[in-house]
């Protein structure tokens, strides 16, 4: 089976909801007209990554601004129990397309704001899946998900899954990805490093699937005047992209993009996924099952559509 995907290497209007629901709604459009059947968009694209913020936060201490800051990023993050939802879910069904978007989000039953990937296809909400273990000072404004997090989904265009940036060097975390048979591996990120490139095309060798990773491209100048103050040591071009499509066998099919907004858009064909396990399969015959049990406490069973 052929899939076209399309991968958006693109900066949201930071901190801004609604005009980030417009721009996307834009680009699922254009390249929905292209024929791509499936299209991700990276890391906390919906409100967008907050790079560079300290939140007003020390060892210690917090500040009333940082407060504020904070209640303006939850403010302007994504509800799945409300209108966000149901917009997305209408362009899908719309432009008959499956889309993976990272988003912030917020719960209406608390304060807590998780790094989460959306899946949506055509027919509606497939499923959500949030990061384990934010990364570094990411933990200040990221809670952390269980294993019902680990979510993964069979659906008409392939079994699809993935883990959201850093998650992705977590061994035991890519294999239960792999553990559910994964074929289309999405890894959306914001890490814009070389050494990124190097990890997806492991994955994509280790897991025997096809890695889809997505980056942002996002410059200082691209946040509000009034949150550039407190940036003076960020470089203005931060996050050069560097989104990325692996085959199972490790070849690079498409990209790195570095440098630019824009995407990357081709056909992939599944058959190559059964091909590439002729020499090795990591739940199959490379398991050692005699020797290893592999066990994820509350990951749910894939999830058909």
């Amino acid at each position: 089976m052929k899939v076209k995907v399309c991968l958006v290497q693109e900066s949201p209007v930071f901190f801004d909801k609604e005009k980030t629901l417009q721009k996307l709604e834009r680009l699922c459009e254009k390249y929905a007209k292209e024929g791509n059947q499936l299209i991700v968009f990276p890391e906390s694209f919906i409100p967008g990554y907050p790079r560079g913020f300290s939140f007003g936060a020390k060892i210690g201490s917090r500040t009333p601004e940082g407060r504020d800051l904070y209640e303006e990023y939850y403010q302007n993050s994504f509800d799945l129990d409300s209108e966000d939802l149901t917009r997305l879910e209408k362009l899908c069904h719309q432009l008959n397309i499956y889309l993976v978007c990272g988003v912030t989000e917020r719960m209406k039953q608390h304060g807590s704001l998780y790094c989460s990937m959306i899946y949506i296809s055509p027919k509606g909400l497939l499923g959500v899946h949030r990061k384990i273990k934010p990364t570094g000072i990411e933990r200040l404004v990221w809670a952390e998900a269980s294993g019902d997090s680990l979510v993964t989904f069979d659906t008409k265009i392939g079994k699809l899954g993935g883990l959201i940036c850093w998650e992705n060097y977590m061994p035991l975390a890519r294999m239960a990805m792999y553990s559910q048979g994964v074929e289309i591996y999405i890894a959306p990120t914001a890490d814009a490093r070389e050494s990124w490139v190097d990890t997806m095309r492991h994955i994509a060798i280790e897991g025997r699937c096809f890695v889809l990773a997505c980056n942002q491209y996002f410059t200082k100048s691209m946040y509000p005047h009034r949150l550039q103050k407190d940036m003076e040591e960020v470089e203005e071009d931060f996050c050069k992209g560097g989104t990325v499509i692996f085959s199972p066998l490790g070849e690079l099919i498409a990209g790195p993009l570095y440098g630019e907004a824009g995407a990357l858009s081709m056909e992939i064909d599944l058959n190559l996924i059964t091909k590439s396990k002729l020499d090795f399969d990591p739940i199959g015959h490379y398991a050692r099952d005699d020797i290893f049990e592999f066990k994820v406490k509350g990951q749910p069973p894939i999830k058909k559509e």
